[in-house]
């Protein structure tokens, strides 16, 4: 992701600072940790000489949601609006990811690795606070969204999606995704 002159990445501090500026409920800020760590247990783990940006992916994780706590009143797209947000404040690659976290387009499946593939697929893995399955995660999707049959359809479509991106990602690993995941829930 080319970054630009005034592009530059908040550190861990300067993220917790935004989120209680934007105040992001409890609840959202735990989900964006837990959503970091799935991140970093991927990032830490991914083969030599595969470069991703940590410092990037730790603080896109942090601020996916930064403008979902105001969209719950608005109704806004918290992706757009957040992705808006960040690239005021002079975070564009940041707000390249947040962008792309709900609504994935683009997949290079034979490119290289992108920190926005890593974001997109940590946020399905992590349910409020809790890293689940795949499969975990679109059974309670259709059961809090899916009351009309496009937006199940719709719904079911993501799932492939997310599977072709955990497909992507694995491929870059040292280990099993699923293990190195499965070690953070351990801790």
């Amino acid at each position: 992701m080319a970054k630009s002159i005034s592009d530059r990445i908040p550190s861990r501090e300067e993220c917790n600072e935004l989120m209680a500026q934007h105040s992001m409920r409890r609840n959202i800020v735990e989900h964006s940790i837990q959503v970091m760590h799935v991140s970093l247990a991927i990032t830490d783990n991914l083969k030599n000489g595969v470069a991703v940006n940590r410092d990037l992916v730790i603080a896109a994780a942090l601020l996916h949601d930064i403008t979902k706590t105001r969209s719950l009143k608005t109704k806004e797209r918290h992706d757009l609006s957040g992705g808006e947000l960040l690239r005021e404040m002079g975070f564009t690659s940041i707000a390249e990811i947040v962008e792309h976290h709900i609504v994935f387009q683009n997949l290079n499946p034979q490119g290289g690795l992108e920190e926005r593939e890593i974001i997109y697929y940590a946020d399905k893995r992590v349910m409020h606070n809790k890293i689940v399955t795949i499969d975990e995660r679109v059974h309670d999707l259709l059961q809090r969204y899916g009351k009309a049959a496009e937006i199940k359809r719709l719904i079911i479509q993501n799932k492939h999606l997310v599977l072709a991106v955990e497909s992507k990602i694995a491929s870059f690993m040292k280990v099993d995704i699923n293990r190195a995941i499965e070690e953070i829930k351990a801790n």
